[in-house]
């Protein structure tokens, strides 16, 4: 999920300043929805297989890194059975912690509660989210095992929130925790700043009020992103098609004064 800090508003006159993306926002927690392929993860025998992961991952739920191979953001996974309830899925790459996230099944089973820490940026982007069950898990799995369809995120802080964007006729640019880029309206591509994944964007302005973002990694389109302002500059919706997972994420971007 992309969200951010920045003061790169200081590089052009106050004057200047016409476009509506111009600023910094912060997400509307409760506007998130995402639609498409269900998550799919299991426990089973002391296994941990994640059938939604791209590529699949499936590791022993011991508590140990261990080597998985195809992801961009990380290259071991650990996974800990904290009760029979609850795991946690730890993700690093190059020895370097890049996430974590705890997931706890409601008493009744059919909703699944998680809480996430996400390394990647400069401050550790924080939150909490909720899932509803599509499908149950095997006979004799973990509690959290099945299908789970993604809801609502109940909760994220600052570092996971905030994004700045600033537009002129022939430029784009964003921060988020650290990460930024600074994107000409030409179909080239440029690079995320200190984006670990290594994603470079190509961005296309529709018109004064709507932006396409284009994510590319490891020559494959990930993510195709659109950003539409308000006539009215206060908030901005957001539309990001997960390509690689099959998911469509929306959310809305309230403009901070």
């Amino acid at each position: 999920m992309r969200i951010v800090t920045s003061a790169l508003l200081l590089l052009v006159p106050a004057a200047a300043l016409a476009s509506p993306f111009d600023g910094t926002w912060k997400t509307r927690t409760d506007s998130m929805k995402v639609t498409g392929k269900a998550d799919q993860f299991q426990v089973v025998d002391g296994t941990y297989t994640c059938g939604s992961c791209v590529p699949e991952v499936k590791v022993k739920a011991d508590g140990n890194d261990h080597a998985v191979t195809g992801h961009d953001y990380y290259d071991t996974v650990a996974v800990v059975v904290l009760s029979p309830s609850a795991i946690q899925v730890i993700q690093k790459l190059k020895g370097k912690q890049m996430g974590s996230v705890t997931y706890t099944a409601s008493t009744d089973g059919n909703t699944l509660n998680g809480k996430f820490q996400d390394y990647s940026g400069t401050q550790v982007a924080t939150g909490t989210f909720t899932e509803t069950r599509r499908a149950a898990g095997p006979p004799g799995s973990h509690a959290v095992s099945g299908s789970w369809q993604p809801g609502d995120l109940t909760q994220a802080n600052d570092a996971a929130r905030t994004v700045a964007y600033q537009m002129t006729n022939d430029h784009f640019s964003m921060h988020w925790n650290g990460q930024s880029y600074n994107a000409k309206f030409d179909g080239k591509e440029y690079p995320v700043h200190n984006d670990p994944g290594g994603t470079v964007v190509t961005v296309k302005k529709v018109n004064d009020n709507t932006v396409e973002e284009t994510d590319h990694r490891q020559g494959k389109v990930t993510d195709e992103i659109r950003l539409a302002a308000a006539s009215d500059g206060k908030s901005i919706a957001v539309t990001d098609n997960d390509v690689i997972h099959h998911q469509i994420i929306t959310y809305t971007l309230d403009k901070q004064e």
